[in-house]
């Protein structure tokens, strides 16, 4: 398996991008591309010791920042490191690709370079978030701020299909995100969606109050873009509030810091089933090749992790299952779009 990763894509590349291909390398024995600019890359490589027949530079020139107009820079800069990558992906030269650089180029690279997949409208972001219960998966976790009824049943098979085959979850119950639980709640696009979701070959569990999605009650969590992205924005600067706040409190006396001290273990084991970086990052459905989107601010270990994800992703044709399962809904004439 040969995995393509953007090694100038990100806050801390290509440190971190280098440093997780490496241990990616040795533990789970894949062959990792590193794509970006080879002096800098080489630089960081020589480091560590490594197997060399395991990891490929690919030379680019150019890289892709969060500051630049995504559409633009993807379709301008062909020498980036994240559009090469990409391409070797579209082509068949690699697997999967993963980039922790512009979630916006990102997604308009998997749209105008990798394609979407016949019969998907609308590709989506699905981030793993964790419950109560362990993990489940959100999306769209940010790709369409504006979504229809028809492509949220879309993400609703995508997000099953990827929950069983990579996360592992027997028959996976999908929540449409709502301001209610009762069928008639919620506004058109919600409404809609039910009728939609209620008739779709998925095990739909109902609506799902904002309140209770970290309960875990759904395995996959439905909603556009834009509530969505919402939805996972608050619960990480939520999460960061709260160990601040609790920082805050176990210092202020001698006491406390006692008490800090006993209840350490448990609240570092706490902050690990928080931690993004346990999981890689969030897989763009709905293309026709494996993309993973890393978190910006990644470390090493975080995208190790993308790229056992990616690996994952690959080996259960978690695509050719997606495929196979939107053609049983009966596609949608592409040329309408």
């Amino acid at each position: 398996m040969r995995i393509a990763v953007d090694a100038m894509g990100g806050d801390h590349a290509p440190e971190v991008t280098v440093k997780g291909s490496i241990d990616a390398v040795k533990e789970y024995g894949i062959n990792v591309v590193l794509v970006g600019n080879k002096n800098l890359i080489e630089k960081e490589l020589k480091k560590y010791d490594y197997d060399r027949n395991n990891i490929e530079i690919v030379h680019t020139e150019e890289a892709i920042t969060n500051e630049e107009e995504p559409v633009k820079a993807i379709r301008k800069k062909k020498d980036s490191s994240m559009v090469v990558a990409m391409n070797m992906v579209k082509d068949k030269e690699a697997d999967a690709v993963i980039s922790a650089g512009s979630t916006g180029a990102l997604l308009a690279g998997g749209l105008f370079i990798i394609k979407r997949i016949k019969g998907i409208d609308r590709g989506a972001l699905a981030s793993v978030y964790p419950t109560k219960k362990g993990i489940s998966l959100l999306l769209d976790a940010g790709a369409n701020t504006d979504s229809r009824a028809k492509y949220l049943q879309q993400f609703a098979i995508m997000g099953s299909v990827y929950s069983n085959k990579v996360l592992g979850v027997e028959n996976p119950k999908v929540g449409l995100i709502n301001i209610g639980v009762e069928e008639g709640k919620g506004n058109g696009l919600t409404k809609e969606a039910f009728k939609l979701l209620s008739d779709t070959d998925v095990n739909f569990y109902g609506n799902l109050e904002a309140r209770d999605i970290p309960e875990g009650y759904a395995d996959v969590m439905v909603a556009d873009g834009f509530v969505g992205n919402i939805v996972l924005k608050l619960t990480e600067g939520l999460a960061l509030s709260i160990f601040s706040m609790l920082k805050e409190e176990f210092m202020k006396s001698f006491k406390s810091k006692i008490g800090a001290l006993m209840l350490k273990p448990g609240l570092k084991q706490f902050k690990k089933k928080l931690d993004y970086s346990e999981y890689g990052g969030a897989p763009l459905l709905g293309i026709k090749r494996p993309v993973i989107k890393a978190h910006g601010s990644s470390n090493s270990r975080a995208i190790k992790n993308a790229i056992r994800q990616a690996k994952v992703f690959v080996e259960n044709n978690v695509i050719e299952k997606i495929e196979n399962d939107i053609e049983k809904l009966g596609g949608n004439d592409d040329t309408k779009q």
